[in-house]
């Protein structure tokens, strides 16, 4: 009889990706966290030009090119008012990467990982990956994240608690006040907050703002995914501490050695080119999030309006989710992000507006069929 990792036993395979991979050929895609347009332009010929010239025949850096994480640290300025050092930055293989070293650099076993419910399906997994109790806990009425809520749950088993905003699943954007007292909590504390900022650029109302502005005790992770239509090259990064990104790198370098060469050319471009293709990008999104939710209200289902990313999570009736998709739409139960999930379904609006209006009028067929 075979036997596995008892860390292996405690994770599964991730709600989204099942409702995926079960979904047909010819279904509306409102499953994954996937934008429809095209990787910038400027971000593919960074690539073609260093894979013609030969740039990537080779392992770069572990914690990736000097110009990339020079990128890295100048987006961070322009973007964030952030002085980074271009030291203190790891390109990873995607935003999942940056996210699980910061785990597993930070958390022992037995120790206590809090996050949002819903939230991420990775924070879960990772925290039970890196032999850490997960420790959901639940979010104010506009789904946001309490920052006196972490602190009560906070423990001297605590190791981390993630923050992520605009969130992945619910859309929300936390406030300034709520990202000083974030950091506040971890430096009097001595936890680690790590900042999933993965959707930062994309915000309609409200602004981002990082928690390292405030303190020390933080790791932001990042990635070009879902700003610059990337996620198949699979480029993030993490910036932190000089102390926490070498220990970050120790993990690093033997899980990964180095991003994907090609990739981080991609990157570099992506970050140091036109940015004007982000805000259309963002506008688009913003014209689809106002299309599902006023479908949505036509339905006479009620869903918090999101500030920020692609998803909008409307409270559903019973079988709800699974009439859709018997309709040929892929939407995710709520309960794949957690607990507080429970009764709602997740729908990514990161396609085009007549799609998502095909996908309206499978929702009204369901929402009819399960009243």
């Amino acid at each position: 009889m075979s036997r596995f990792s008892e860390r292996v036993e405690q994770v599964s395979i991730s709600g989204i990706r099942e409702v995926f991979e079960a979904a047909g050929a010819d279904a509306i895609n409102l499953g994954l966290g996937q934008p429809d347009f095209p990787t910038p332009d400027h971000a593919r010929r960074g690539a073609i030009e260093a894979i013609e010239s030969g740039d990537v025949d080779a392992y770069t850096s572990n914690k990736g090119t000097l110009e990339l994480r020079e990128a890295i640290a100048d987006k961070h300025a322009r973007d964030n008012d952030l002085d980074v050092d271009p030291g203190d930055v790891i390109a990873t293989a995607g935003g999942s990467e940056a996210l699980h070293i910061a785990m597993e650099a930070h958390v022992d076993p037995g120790d206590e990982v809090i996050f949002p419910d819903p939230g991420f399906v990775a924070y879960d997994a990772l925290t039970k990956l890196a032999g850490g109790t997960p420790k959901p806990v639940e979010l104010r009425d506009d789904l946001t994240l309490d920052p006196a809520t972490v602190e009560a749950n906070i423990t001297d088993d605590t190791a981390a608690f993630v923050v992520c905003s605009p969130a992945n699943p619910t859309g929300a954007v936390q406030s300034p006040e709520d990202m000083r007292e974030f950091a506040r909590i971890a430096d009097e504390h001595d936890v680690l907050c790590i900042s999933d900022e993965v959707y930062e650029r994309i915000v309609f109302e409200g602004e981002h703002r990082s928690p390292m502005e405030f303190g020390e005790n933080v790791a932001v992770v990042n990635a070009c995914s879902k700003t610059y239509s990337m996620t198949g090259w699979r480029l993030g990064w993490v910036a932190s501490t000089t102390d926490r990104i070498e220990r970050m790198l120790r993990v690093h370098q033997y899980v990964q050695a180095c991003a994907s060469a090609p990739a981080q050319y991609a990157a570099e471009a992506a970050l140091s080119g036109p940015q004007d293709v982000v805000d259309e990008m963002v506008a688009a999104f913003n014209e689809r999030r106002d299309v599902l939710l006023d479908g949505l209200a036509d339905m006479g289902l009620d869903t918090p309006t999101p500030q920020g990313a692609f998803y909008a999570m409307p409270k559903v009736p019973d079988g709800w989710v699974d009439a859709v998709i018997e309709r040929d739409v892929v939407v995710v139960p709520g309960e794949a992000f957690g607990a507080g999930g429970a009764g709602h379904a997740r729908i990514s609006y990161a396609v085009n507006v007549e799609t998502l209006k095909e996908a309206l009028e499978a929702m009204r067929g369901a929402t009819a069929a399960t009243r």
